[in-house]
């Protein structure tokens, strides 16, 4: 990996005017549509071609600090994440010749703590994705399936849970506080942690639930889960209404195991930070490293495969914060020769966005 010096140019734009307070998360819908969160709680929807507010909703009471969107060739689902402990669903359509709207959310879920992390991912055999959640002061990565919208079932539903500390002794040993999917392999995701005072980064293979049958007793009037006797994840476990202690505890031991063998890289990014810190990662349009951001200027590149620091981008002030990060591949023209570049893209507290050409 080859970095050269970052790439120096003029502003084209800037809009002054996207939100009423300071931007946390942004994130693209339909390649035109701009989706932006702030800290008063507002989301707006932009249209970059006409330059134009679609619409907008404040429907989170304190931070929303992260966005993420799915879709489809007529509909798209939008979460929305809060620091009121909320998860605020969207379904809009995305037909062409309209523009969409936010309309009223399709649910609203409480957590016991606040999100840090979402992401949609895929789920085989549904025409609907998961929805994949990290939350403060938990190990864990959660999976919940998306409302059916038909009948009563406006709510989401717990599928199961992958702990990423599945040894550990310690109550809390971290947070996952950044998730990125694999852009090569769907079944891979990163996370990146609240430790201090470095950075770790886990290289984690996803054990998305299988679907769950469901039946609903007439007694109760509420549904239960229908699970294998020999439980896949932690949440299978817990739903196991069998048995002896013996059995219970290897059952937990197996569960354990498979959350240990799904762990593919776990090491320390060198990166400094603090309690206070907003971890973010961006993968290599390959799939064979990570840029991490860090609180001292300094973006670090780790290979994938084994978790070495491989590359340090140093064009930020010294010591301040990396905030945003971004990579992928960029065409551009030269001459007659259209290229495909790969960039990163990086902001921090020093006040600069640069651009690094990665040879």
């Amino acid at each position: 990996m080859v970095v050269p010096d970052p790439k120096a140019f003029e502003v084209f734009r800037s809009y002054p005017d996207l939100q009423d307070s300071p931007i946390l998360d942004t994130t693209v819908l339909d390649r035109k549509y701009l989706l932006v969160s702030s800290m008063s709680g507002r989301i707006r929807l932009y249209d970059c071609r006409s330059e134009s507010l679609l619409d907008e909703r404040k429907d989170h009471t304190k931070y929303v600090v992260k966005v993420a969107s799915w879709q489809d060739s007529t509909t798209a689902y939008i979460a929305t994440a809060g620091w009121d402990s909320k998860i605020v669903l969207y379904r809009m359509s995305v037909s062409e010749g309209l523009n969409p709207r936010f309309g009223e959310p399709v649910t609203v879920m409480n957590l016991p703590s606040n999100p840090e992390a979402i992401l949609f991912i895929e789920h085989a055999g549904s025409p609907r994705p998961l929805l994949l959640l990290t939350r403060r002061d938990s190990t864990y990565l959660y999976y919940y399936a998306l409302p059916t919208l038909t009948g009563n079932e406006r709510e989401f539903c717990l599928l199961g849970k992958q702990n990423l500390a599945p040894h550990s002794n310690a109550w809390v040993a971290f947070t996952p506080a950044a998730v990125a999917l694999c852009p090569t392999d769907p079944s891979i995701v990163a996370v990146s942690t609240s430790t201090v005072p470095h950075m770790k980064l886990i290289i984690v293979r996803l054990l998305v639930p299988p679907h769950i049958n469901s039946v609903t007793t007439a007694a109760t009037g509420r549904s239960e889960h229908m699970t294998e006797i020999i439980p896949h994840s932690t949440q299978e476990l817990q739903d196991i209404h069998v048995t002896t202690q013996a059995f219970q505890a290897r059952a937990a031991l197996v569960v354990q195991d498979r959350e240990s063998a799904a762990i593919l890289v776990q090491c320390s990014t060198l990166a400094p930070q603090t309690q206070y810190s907003t971890p973010t990662l961006a993968w290599r349009p390959d799939g064979s490293g990570l840029w991490v951001n860090s609180d001292d200027g300094i973006i670090r590149g780790i290979e994938a495969s084994t978790g070495k620091l491989v590359a340090s981008l140093e064009g930020h002030e010294p010591g301040s914060k990396i905030r945003c990060l971004w990579a992928g591949r960029v065409r551009i023209t030269e001459g007659d020769i259209q290229i495909d570049e790969e960039w990163v893209v990086s902001g921090g507290f020093d006040q600069k966005l640069i651009v690094w050409r990665i040879q």
